[in-house]
């Protein structure tokens, strides 16, 4: 589709997200789809502890503090901190964006579930609702992201725009209004609003700023829905109109890839959206992946390195931009430390991606002996390689090669976390935030039940620090 295409645009396209929003209860959504909500669920609360941490989220906090706006009644989770919904929905955004750890939808690059669950959190709190409630929104608000962002045309990405901040601002606001449960006019005017606050540019990545974005988008979401439902009103026409969003941000749009699409099937069934197993951009999974199971299968220590080289599709590199970094934010968009960190600790978690292990010795040495190349859309075409397809090679001294290709890795809907190990990693994420260990059991517990809680607060109670 190329930037002026419009597909199939006889139906005004913002109205049928306004109905599906308005519509969508809880017998609606399928069991396996709600099933796969809670884990999205309690992999954004682990990593809105775990990110609350983060540089950037103590001084976005210290930002809502020194405006005073500190003694809202919604929680910025992991502190005991408490502020108007729409600044805790800011910070919990961003803190569970800071470590770019959070779920990835890959036909369109959003990382959707932080902005709708800060948002909505934010406002279940305040307003009481239950976990069902809860959890009918969730999903709600995560498909309207997915099929917004899948909808509008690649130049959207590809002109810079990042859109877990621009699409992700009209699935907060799905969430908000259908937890509202507002008719479909007023979440028209929501939808409006939230067009008007889309925002987020990839020249940012590797900064404070990127997971800025999600804050951004969920504060700007509950706002959208807050005024709407206030009779604060807007373009009807925001997404298809000839100065609208899909036109605006990308030059055109696919309306087939929503037209009749919503909740059929619902993006968490099909295609599905990957639960991430490292701590960085997506992109360098398959290959983090593929080299862990090498160095453990062989036993290569990073003294035995000559030579390690990986090749990734032409597109990976314009977000893995940083081959030589000196930041743990930059580290996590480099495909060469990824992989070093790999071939020292044989690991790259949380603790990894910090400016003192990116600066290592010996994790530089490794980065010195990586070549990174990519190959062609028509190799790829010729071959039936996938988007994330990569391939490693890795020299030894003694002359030996070991080489393995990926596809996917861990978390992909093709080889999924399953509700176990997403617990594990809620763990690791409380663990590193040093949350108590018996409030991270019930934490766990009450999201596998979430549809049987009563008050939402019993929940964000535990995500308090006292």
């Amino acid at each position: 589709m190329n930037a002026a295409t419009v597909v199939n645009a006889s139906a005004p396209v913002t109205n049928e997200v306004a109905r599906f929003v308005q519509s969508t209860r809880p017998d609606d959504v399928p069991a396996n789809v709600a099933q796969l909500g809670k884990k999205a669920i309690l992999d954004c609360l682990g990593l809105a502890l775990a990110g609350a941490g983060a540089e950037g989220s103590a001084i976005l906090r210290r930002h809502i503090e020194e405006m005073g706006c500190a003694n809202g009644a919604a929680t910025v989770f992991g502190t005991s901190l408490r502020a108007p919904s729409r600044f805790a929905a800011l910070a919990n955004g961003n803190a569970m964006h800071s470590d770019d750890y959070d779920d990835t939808y890959h036909p369109s690059r959003i990382h959707p579930s932080a902005a709708v669950a800060a948002a909505l959190f934010a406002d279940a709190e305040v307003l009481n609702r239950s976990g069902r409630e809860v959890l009918t929104a969730f999903n709600a608000g995560v498909e309207v992201s997915c099929k917004i962002s899948e909808a509008i045309d690649g130049q959207h990405y590809q002109r810079g725009y990042h859109s877990t901040g621009t699409c992700g601002v009209f699935g907060a606001a799905a969430a908000v209004c259908n937890l509202r449960q507002l008719p479909a006019a007023t979440i028209l005017n929501a939808l409006g609003i939230a067009g008007s606050a889309a925002a987020g540019l990839r020249e940012n990545f590797g900064t404070m700023v990127k997971p800025l974005h999600a804050g951004r988008a969920a504060e700007n979401g509950l706002v959208a829905g807050s005024l709407a439902a206030a009779g604060f009103t807007a373009a009807p026409t925001v997404l298809e109109g000839a100065r609208g969003f899909f036109r605006a941000g990308g030059g055109g749009y696919d309306a087939q890839k929503i037209h009749g699409k919503l909740g059929n099937p619902w993006t968490f069934a099909a295609p599905g959206i990957s639960i991430k197993p490292y701590p960085s951009g997506a992109l360098t999974h398959p290959a983090m992946s593929k080299l862990q199971e090498l160095f453990i299968a062989h036993d290569i220590r990073p003294g035995q390195i000559a030579r390690l080289a990986v090749k990734t599709n032409r597109l990976l590199p314009e977000n893995l931009t940083y081959h030589r970094p000196t930041t743990g934010l930059q580290g996590k968009f480099s495909m060469e430390f990824c992989l070093a960190s790999i071939a020292v600790l044989r690991k790259a978690g949380l603790a990894e991606f910090t400016d003192a292990v990116v600066n290592r010795r010996e994790v530089q040495e490794v980065i010195s002996k990586i070549d990174y190349t990519a190959y062609g859309d028509d190799e790829a075409a010729a071959n039936g390689y996938g988007r994330l397809t990569t391939f490693i090679e890795v020299v030894l001294r003694d002359g030996r090669k070991i080489s393995a290709r990926a596809d996917v890795a861990k978390g992909d809907p093709a080889i999924p976390m399953n509700d176990d190990e997403v617990a594990n990693k809620f763990r690791e994420c409380a663990a590193f935030a040093d949350w108590p260990a018996n409030r991270s059991e019930q934490i766990i517990e009450m999201v596998r039940h979430l549809e049987k809680l009563a008050n939402i607060t019993d929940l964000t109670a535990l995500l308090r620090s006292r």
